[in-house]
């Protein structure tokens, strides 16, 4: 009995956690600028931490909505070491998902991606300088932060895949209607940047 050529796979998987592992992995592989396998399994725990929608948002006098970045960034401040660490991480691994996993979802906003970017980027960094390792090793956090937009790139890429796993995906409709994508975005996802000559 032979197989459809178009059914539909079925993807097994033991936790969402390791589907996402999975998932960035291989697209990692095509990367021409590939992050350490480490940030990879540290976005895979963001991206399954954050698959339940309780976690993204706050109550607040018994009203649900969304929770301001750049206010708990700038809350961490007034506050003591521990608290600090919680909320730098919370403030790097929403920014992480916002620029990533729904980065489609703040066209809708007044703010875009190169805001929370920031923010995350900022995060990580400070949450380095008060706790700079993580799975013993040094620096982790300034390493998520330096690896921000290619790891969110990453994200976008799998997050936008089609239902079979082909790369009509954000990035490549972006390309193909010839938007503005940056050097990394094309270097992440396996396109060589074009060449710019230089007028003397």
């Amino acid at each position: 009995m032979h197989q459809n050529a178009n059914a539909k796979k079925i993807i097994l998987s033991t936790n969402l956690k390791g589907f996402f592992f999975e998932g960035l992995t291989e697209l990692n592989k095509k990367s021409l600028c590939p992050v350490p396998e480490s940030v990879i399994f540290y976005s895979s725990d963001v991206l399954d931490k954050f698959a339940l929608s309780q976690n993204f948002f706050e109550t607040n006098e018994g009203k649900v909505r969304e929770k301001i970045l750049g206010m708990k960034l700038l809350e961490a401040t007034q506050v003591g070491r521990e608290e600090q660490k919680r909320i730098y991480k919370e403030v790097g691994d929403m920014s992480l998902l916002v620029c990533g996993y729904f980065s489609e979802s703040v066209n809708k906003k007044l703010v875009d991606t190169q805001y929370y970017a920031q923010i995350g980027k900022m995060a990580y960094s400070h949450l380095n300088n008060v706790t700079p390792s993580f799975l013993d090793i040094p620096s982790f956090y300034g390493m998520v932060a330096t690896c921000f937009e290619s790891l969110t790139t990453l994200m976008t890429i799998l997050a936008t895949k089609d239902r079979h796993g082909t790369d009509s995906n954000l990035i490549f409709q972006k390309l193909l209607r010839s938007e503005k994508l940056s050097e990394k975005e094309m270097m992440v996802s396996g396109v060589l940047p074009p060449l710019t000559q230089k007028v003397s």
